[in-house]
């Protein structure tokens, strides 16, 4: 099929090269300006400089929606659109215009996660697998009917920089697979159980403050899926910001006030955790490592010198 691709970052950059490598003909490339947002500087491969580099003709928009775009698309005479991590929507006489429509690969297990930073969101909320799923797209933003999905297990401790590596090798079997059933000429795909649907926005550095009313189950996991190269998890001692890079559940039980730094364990310093910490039923998120604000790693145990005081989320 003649296929045009629209996509940004990494993702984009293996769908296109899953699109070139395969017996598809790329005709065009929509993509985005490079961007300074911090989330949009990780996993930034470029899919123009690809595209450039095979001879594909690169259009760039933050926005599909111009009449010089929709005129190129027609004179490309595409059989299918491809999109994967497109940022901004795309317009139905877009998406509609080719004879199989748009095929949009996202990185979730749709219906669930979709949105913006679905591998984050789902491994804080203790997920047991993520993975990819190509659909046809409508006009629900990653709503349309399921072509291919496949998934891959979460580890007890893998970290979003693991699940990237992970779910980024599905994105060719996924797109490729998917594209083969279309040409085939199948047209009757899996609908999206709407009920099961959750939909999730962008993270920005709110989302990254430590909350210690939290229980440790879930501190210890949104430190894992803010590991680097994202920007860290942090909350504050003695005013000053502290970044936490590392933790783990503790094995004791700890009560009192959240947020008091109040045992060593191991390698570890225990933070009292837990809206009801004070029952004493709770574990404590044993923090062992940690970025200062002028940007020097410690051990938490060389760190914390003394036990006492309190982290907080705010100065």
């Amino acid at each position: 099929m003649r296929v045009v691709m629209f996509g940004y970052q990494t993702w984009g950059h293996r769908t296109l090269k899953a699109l070139l490598d395969s017996e598809h003909d790329v005709v065009m490339v929509v993509t985005h300006p490079k961007s300074e947002h911090a989330y949009e500087k990780i996993w930034s491969d470029s899919v123009a400089e690809l595209a450039e580099e095979h001879g594909v003709p690169v259009v760039i928009r933050n926005r599909p929606d111009d009449e010089e775009l929709f005129q190129l698309l027609k004179e490309a005479d595409p059989d299918i659109l491809v999109a994967n991590n497109w940022r901004t929507w795309i317009p139905p006489r877009i998406y509609a215009l080719p004879q199989y429509g748009t095929l949009n690969v996202h990185d979730s297990l749709l219906p669930k996660y979709a949105g913006f930073s679905p591998l984050i969101w789902a491994l804080i909320n203790g997920e047991t697998e993520v993975g990819v799923t190509a659909h046809m797209m409508d006009e629900v933003l990653d709503a349309g009917d399921i072509v291919m999905q496949q998934a891959i297990p979460v580890g007890p401790t893998d970290t979003t920089t693991d699940l990237f590596h992970k779910t980024v090798d599905l994105i060719a079997p996924v797109t490729i697979g998917a594209l083969d059933l279309i040409a085939s000429g199948q047209t009757e795909f899996t609908k999206q159980d709407r009920t099961q649907a959750t939909f999730f926005h962008k993270r920005a550095a709110e989302d990254i403050r430590i909350d210690w009313s939290w229980p440790a189950e879930t501190l210890e996991r949104l430190i894992r899926a803010q590991s680097a190269p994202y920007p860290a998890a942090f909350a504050f001692h003695k005013g000053k910001r502290l970044e936490i890079l590392t933790a783990v559940v503790s094995e004791g039980l700890y009560g009192g006030t959240p947020g008091r730094i109040f045992y060593r364990e191991g390698e570890g310093v225990v933070i009292v955790a837990g809206a009801d910490a004070r029952t004493g039923r709770n574990h404590g998120l044993a923090i062992t490592s940690v970025r200062t604000e002028d940007g020097a790693e410690l051990p938490a145990s060389a760190y914390f010198k003394t036990m006492g005081g309190y982290l907080t989320s705010r100065p």
